[in-house]
This record gives structure tokens, C-alpha cells and sequence, in this order.
């Protein structure tokens, strides 16, 4: 059976949770969550909440990992990998994403930081993904000559079944309504991690906007903000529009 292998490339606190929940929910679709994540932190030596949990339950080696992402065994037609594109260290060999479908969920940056400041309390813009996300879109269209699929995750929620609908069709699968619902709670492919990030999530069983956060915004979140906001302007202009 030949498989399609779909690497979606997001930065923390997209929702992309949800959307790997959505995808999870088809028939045909098995899926993977953040398969880079042990390698990064075994390479960085960041401190992250669960970490030596994580580095002894995943693979630590980059290239075995790229290489299950391109030729793991898998039961499905289509394969989902959740991928965060701040996983994508410098010192990592990129080239897998050249033998895989690719598209990228990006979100404002007011509304990344502020999450991802709930979480985590000292980071810096190469913590958000920004801007290797951008760097991975560009080397995708250089190499493919087309860009890839770029969902906003607002227009996600507003509209989930038409952003569904186009994505399915620019990756080359068929759309299916089952993607706008999954079941509340734990699920059996989330990484060790989802304990520790995905309580909104699990109380959830489908898309829908989330509440705004009126906290006030910091002089540090607003500089990071302000860095942030050229690389996700960039990738704005390329994304899925619903007439």
C-alpha cells in the first residue's frame, strides 16, 4: 500500500493540537506527534517540563528520525506528522521534507505569545518557530517551485469544514466531515508531553475560536511580537482563502 505522508509545520501553541486531532479522526489516517521533539532537546540540553521523560521514551538521533518520517512502516493510507518547526535545529539535516507532503499552520503572534507565555516563561523568538518556519517554506518552493498549503489557524476556527475542504484538496486527499470532530481527552498517539500542554485540547472535541485573552501585553512579549510579526506576514500571504 502506498502512503501519503503529510508533514504539517507549526510553531507552539497554533493549535496544532487540534488540528493532528482532526486529521487523527479520519479513517484512512494514522498520526504522529512532534517526532523531532526528543532529538531537539537532547541537542539543545533545553530544560523543558517532562524532559527526561521524553528523552527516554523517544528516538534522540535527527536522522533516524527523518528517516522514519520518510520510510517508517505504516498501516494507513495517509500519514499525519505533527511537526514544530523550532524542532529544526540548524545542526539538523533537512532534506526529508523534500520525499514528503508538506503544508504549514501558522497563527498571529500576539496570540502565540501570549499562550506560549502561560507555558513557559523565559523563550526567545527562536522558540516561537517563526522564523524556521519561514526558512522551510522557502526551501520547499525553491526546491518544488510551488508553495506548499499555509493554514491561518483563526480562519481554521472560523471556518473549519471550506479550510478543510481546500487543504484536503491541495495535499491530494479526499475531505472528509469526520475531521471536524473528535472525542474529548487523552488519545493514544499524543507524546508524553500532552500532559503537561494539552489541557485545552482535551476538552475539546472540535474546532471553535478561542476566548480572547485581554491580558495585558508586556514590553518583553511585545518585542518579541514585533520580531515575530515579518516572518508570519510573509507566510500570511501564502495562505488558504475562502471566498
Amino acid at each position: 500500500m502506498s502512503t501519503k505522508r503529510i508533514a504539517m509545520w507549526s510553531g507552539p501553541r497554533n493549535l496544532s493540537t487540534a488540528l493532528m486531532r482532526s486529521f487523527a479522526s479520519r479513517e484512512d489516517c494514522s498520526v504522529v506527534d512532534e517526532p523531532f521533539y526528543a532529538a531537539y532537546l537532547y541537542a539543545t540540553r533545553i530544560e523543558h517540563p517532562l524532559r527526561n521523560i521524553i528523552l527516554s521514551s523517544y528516538n534522540t538521533d535527527p536522522l533516524d528520525v527523518a528517516e522514519s518520517c520518510c520510510k517508517g512502516t505504516v498501516q494507513t493510507k495517509i500519514q499525519y506528522q505533527k511537526h514544530m518547526t523550532h524542532h529544526m535545529l540548524d545542526s539538523f539535516d533537512r532534506s526529508f521534507v523534500h520525499n514528503i507532503s508538506n503544508a504549514f499552520l501558522i497563527r498571529s503572534p500576539e496570540k502565540v505569545v501570549k499562550s506560549f507565555g502561560k507555558k513557559i516563561l523565559d523563550f526567545a523568538l527562536k522558540d516561537l518557530g517563526y522564523v524556521q518556519q519561514l526558512d522551510l517554506f522557502k526551501m520547499i518552493c525553491d526546491k518544488s517551485g510551488y508553495s506548499p498549503p499555509v493554514v491561518d489557524a483563526d480562519d481554521l476556527c472560523a471556518n473549519p469544514a471550506a479550510i478543510l475542504a481546500e487543504l484536503c484538496s491541495k495535499l491530494g486527499i479526499r475531505y472528509s466531515r469526520k475531521m471536524l470532530h473528535w472525542k474529548k481527552g487523552k488519545h493514544s498517539y499524543d507524546g508524553v508531553w500532552g500532559a503537561y500542554w494539552y489541557s485545552a485540547v482535551n476538552n475539546s472535541t472540535g474546532f471553535s475560536l478561542p476566548k480572547d485573552n485581554y491580558d495585558p501585553i508586556s514590553e518583553f512579549q511585545r518585542n518579541l511580537i514585533n520580531k515575530a510579526i515579518p516572518y508570519f506576514s510573509l507566510l500570511n500571504e501564502h495562505k488558504i482563502k475562502i471566498d
